[in-house]
């Protein structure tokens, strides 16, 4: 098949590729755009490896035809450390022993940021439900539920910067 033009903003960066027809979202991210970090796991939607955020919601990146996806912004776990600092997200995982093999890691970052966005005050049963899309095998969820709980209060603390909050710092020189 013929290759057809796929424009996206990926993380934050717009992007262009010859996409194949048949290919998924998760085809273009790990295949041309060389973003390994969405993990290819069941290609069925049940597993929750592929989950990334597609125009502020999360979705399973194996089911979605690129060519859908035209014009959209993609988030991926790459887009999400800043100046080489972890996302608050990640580095609750990693102090509350939520990483075990990693497989699972970037789908679960990625739906818990989908929900956090929805529910900044989740408690322990919103992040169950918020998750259960998202399988595991190796740490039985609770310290991923704890590590969830974690950055949701960390989050919390801290104040969204408005546009004049951004173009203050961008005028001081200081982040």
């Amino acid at each position: 098949m013929q290759r057809q033009p796929l424009a996206l903003n990926v993380n934050g960066e717009p992007r262009q590729v010859l996409c194949d027809p048949r290919w998924s979202l998760l085809d273009v991210l790990r295949g041309p755009l060389a973003l390994r970090g969405t993990h290819r796991g069941c290609d069925t939607g049940r597993c929750g490896a592929c989950t990334v955020i597609l125009d502020h919601r999360s979705v399973p990146a194996c089911l979605l035809l690129a060519l859908s996806c035209e014009g959209s912004e993609v988030l991926t776990v790459e887009g999400l450390a800043t100046n080489g600092s972890l996302h608050p997200l990640q580095r609750a995982l990693v102090e509350h022993g939520g990483i075990q093999c990693g497989f699972c890691t970037p789908g679960m970052v990625m739906a818990a940021l989908a929900l956090l966005e929805r529910n900044p005050r989740a408690n322990s049963q919103d992040i169950r439900s918020g998750l259960a899309g998202n399988l595991c095998r190796c740490t039985g969820y609770v310290k991923i539920v704890e590590a969830v709980g974690a950055a949701a209060r960390e989050l919390a603390a801290v104040p969204a910067r408005t546009e004049r909050d951004e173009a203050a710092v961008a005028a001081s020189g200081s982040a």
